[in-house]
């Protein structure tokens, strides 16, 4: 496709301005590494390591089969977002625009509104985690007491450092897009090399007595309910759902890629090839914490705090905190950004979406540690990712199935009844049957009993019914034929 095609003839204000609009080939600059650097961050964010540490202690299988269920999901979702991505970069258009095509130019809102919701819980959440370890810097440098007064589960300190990281990502953010890239390229590699020299900390701490817990973790218990294959596929399908927020809205960031083949090479080291490398270190330590403090941690600042070096713990501190917001920023609060701008185009801006994210999400990180995070991290990863599913697959089938692959980006932007994707008053009613019947199953198999053994599977379920139900309702709609412009 040449330039020209991407420009917007007839605009519609109410469904397009700069943040929405196609993004042409010769404005785009990511290459490999920055696709990279937007996975290792996501997976060497705090609530990222304590998901992985804690895999490994939850569902009694051995080490090296919750390994190979980490890296079989790191492969899945790298299909995932091969499938998300590729529109993304052909056409140059955000997650918002790209779901115009299925649920229709006005019923876009909806999915767009649900991933948005759902991104400004992350935002919260990891928000508070990254918080965390600003307060492991401050409580280090400052030498503060560790039974300090609390309020909603944070002591004074804890405050301090929860609104600091909140101030610090809304100015991140209000810089623009080149200089998070920049953050999110210094801070990936960065938290490798201070991974790495934790473990070798822990490891010399621990001694000979660290192979027998690894040993031990290896072995695995067995002690899980419906059995060790039940128990594989759930590992497998919590680590997919822990991604279900990026994937779906993976086009945010497609978009800005030269090219797919760039995009696929990134997909490739950053996720399966990374994934298994961090849980491998992520492994190492958290055995090792058995042996050197008597029991299993599994938040790596509350590691660092024990570890008696200042310099790593100013190090860690600093590095920790910058990938957790790299992600943050890029996963959950840009992508809400976009979603709340598309609700109405010509009165707010992606700037101005990024604000009402992080009054929003100031809230929701406060109340986490109160009162959130009682319902388990497993349980909420898997329930935000059964909410999604469904639109994924909708989106998906939608695309190249039902489309063929071809869009007509003019139609995109336009309201007027003749329009490809104008459908009822700009509603495709068909697609939220398809979500709605599809989002009801998947929620219930993670907290109904009679299907709470398919919790590990909601996302995938979801997805997939989401899928064949958009298809076969939208099975006889035309089809657009490619022009040679953009074929």
């Amino acid at each position: 496709m040449a330039n020209d095609d991407f420009q917007i003839r007839d605009i519609d204000p109410s469904l397009h301005n700069e943040d929405l609009a196609p993004l042409p080939p010769g404005k785009r600059s990511w290459g490999w590494f920055e696709i990279f650097n937007v996975w290792s961050n996501d997976i060497q964010s705090l609530f990222g390591y304590t998901l992985a540490a804690t895999l490994f202690i939850s569902y009694g299988l051995s080490g090296w089969a919750v390994l190979a269920g980490i890296v079989l999901a790191g492969f899945i979702v790298m299909g995932l977002v091969q499938l998300t991505g590729k529109p993304s970069v052909k056409y140059g258009i955000p997650f918002p625009v790209m779901a115009r095509s299925s649920m229709g130019v006005r019923g876009a809102n909806f999915p767009a509104v649900v991933r948005g919701i759902v991104a400004i819980f992350w935002y919260g959440v990891q928000t508070y985690f990254a918080s965390t370890a600003v307060a492991l810097l401050l409580n280090a440098l400052l030498d503060s007491p560790a039974d300090a007064g609390t309020f909603l589960g944070m002591t004074a300190i804890g405050w301090v450092s929860y609104c600091l990281v909140c101030a610090f990502q809304v100015l991140l953010f209000v810089r623009g897009m080149e200089w998070i890239t920049r953050f999110l390229n210094w801070a990936g590699p960065l938290v490798y090399v201070v991974m790495i020299a934790l473990m070798l900390i822990i490891w010399y701490q621990a001694g000979p007595s660290l192979l027998n817990e690894l040993g031990s973790i290896f072995a695995g218990s067995g002690e899980y309910a419906a059995g060790p294959v039940a128990a594989f596929f759930a590992v497998v399908g919590t680590m997919v759902a822990y991604f279900a927020a990026v994937v779906i809205n993976y086009g945010d960031f497609a978009r800005f890629v030269k090219n797919e083949q760039q995009m696929t090479k990134g997909n490739l080291l950053g996720l399966p090839v990374s994934l298994a490398i961090f849980s491998l270190i992520a492994l190492v330590i958290t055995a090792g914490t058995v042996v050197v403090f008597g029991e299993t941690l599994t938040n790596p600042t509350d590691i660092v705090a024990r570890v008696d070096s200042l310099t790593l713990t100013i190090i860690a501190a600093l590095t920790f905190f910058a990938a957790t917001v790299g992600i943050n920023l890029v996963a959950n609060f840009i992508p809400p950004a976009y979603d709340i701008a598309n609700l109405a185009p010509s009165r707010i801006s992606a700037r101005t979406g990024g604000f009402i994210t992080a009054a929003i999400a100031f809230f929701i990180g406060a109340l986490w540690v109160a009162f959130i995070s009682e319902v388990g991290i497993a349980a909420f990863v898997d329930t935000l990712g059964a909410i999604l599913a469904p639109l994924y697959g909708i989106i998906v089938a939608d695309y190249y199935l039902v489309r063929k692959q071809q869009l007509d980006l003019q139609d995109l932007f336009s309201a007027r009844e003749q329009g490809a994707y104008y459908f009822d008053g700009g509603w495709n009613r068909k697609a939220l049957i398809a979500f709605a019947v599809a989002s009801v199953f998947s929620v219930a198999s993670v907290w109904v009993p009679a299907v709470s053994q398919l919790h590990g599977y909601a996302w995938l379920l979801g997805a997939l019914m989401g899928a064949v139900l958009h298809y076969l309702l939208m099975r006889n709609a035309p089809v657009l034929q490619a022009s040679p412009r953009q074929s």
